[in-house]
């Protein structure tokens, strides 16, 4: 209850949120959040830990047909990454990372990092069946991803519409255009 109060107070009110306020949310008294996580700083690496894993996509159970695969897990990082909550997480941990290098690092590995290497993963196989040209899979995938966020997290940051809300299939038109970028 107490990492729940704690990511909501985080992602309303980033790092400046009061240890006071967290137990507020939790209905808690301030030494049973103390009593949990010695200090805010810890309590903030395990929200940032669990809000990272929250925006890790599962590749493993694709489909075969490589575009259908790609489409559909463009529409859910899209949706994880671009979202309320995505967007919040992000507006919440960046300014942080100076502050906690070593688990900005951590958080990557363990979130961005894992999904850039479970995406190459596909990318790869994709490249040694012949179906894209070879090239470093590791490197396509992390243009997928860009293109996938990019400029349209940029938009979202700064309180802009995205294109997509009057143009569907812009996910499918992303991925046309990087399976084109890798065609044999």
């Amino acid at each position: 209850m107490t990492l729940r109060a704690a990511t909501s107070a985080f992602l309303a009110h980033g790092y400046r949120s009061s240890v006071d306020q967290i137990a507020r949310r939790a209905g808690v008294a301030k030494q049973t959040v103390y009593h949990h996580f010695p200090s805010k700083d810890l309590l903030f690496k395990d929200v940032a830990r669990e809000l990272a894993r929250r925006v890790l996509i599962e590749l493993e159970d694709a489909p075969r047909d490589l575009r259908d695969a790609l489409i559909a897990f463009g529409e859910a990082y899209r949706a994880r990454a671009l979202g309320t909550q995505g967007i919040a997480t992000f507006r919440t941990l960046v300014p942080e990372i100076p502050r906690f290098r070593a688990l900005a690092r951590a958080m990557y590995a363990a979130s961005a990092g894992e999904m850039v290497r479970r995406l190459a993963q596909v990318i790869g196989r994709a490249m040694d069946e012949g179906r894209l040209r070879r090239e470093d899979p590791r490197f396509a995938a992390e243009l997928l991803l860009g293109m996938l966020v990019g400029h349209d997290r940029i938009k979202r940051l700064f309180g802009v519409a995205l294109a997509e809300e009057g143009e569907p299939g812009r996910t499918a038109r992303i991925v046309e255009c990087f399976l084109r970028a890798f065609q044999k």
